[in-house]
């Protein structure tokens, strides 16, 4: 998508922002079963559930905008899964 005006991009970053939020329902889970403390599971469980509220946010507001949320895999996001995968494997949390 080329970027020519500012509509280009405010829909650029609503496709970025729906990436990594998607990203981020995809790997909450897998943290919660790694995790060792029980505060430390349902702290993600409520971020889990927060997350899901912003996707459908995102999915009305793209619709509302009449596009559809297929866009580039936030490369930002996945640097940051990368890291807590890291964390959430024993290194630290162990």
């Amino acid at each position: 998508m080329e970027l020519e005006n500012l509509q280009d991009l405010y829909i650029h970053a609503l496709k970025d922002l729906y990436s990594a939020e998607r990203q981020i329902i995809q790997a909450l889970p897998k943290m919660m079963k790694a995790a060792s403390s029980d505060k430390l599971r349902a702290g993600l469980q409520e971020h889990l559930k927060q997350t899901e509220e912003h996707v459908n946010r995102l999915e009305k507001i793209l619709s509302n905008h009449a596009h559809a949320t297929r866009g580039k895999r936030c490369k930002g996001m996945e640097g940051v899964i990368a890291e807590g995968r890291l964390l959430f494997s024993g290194v630290l949390l162990s």
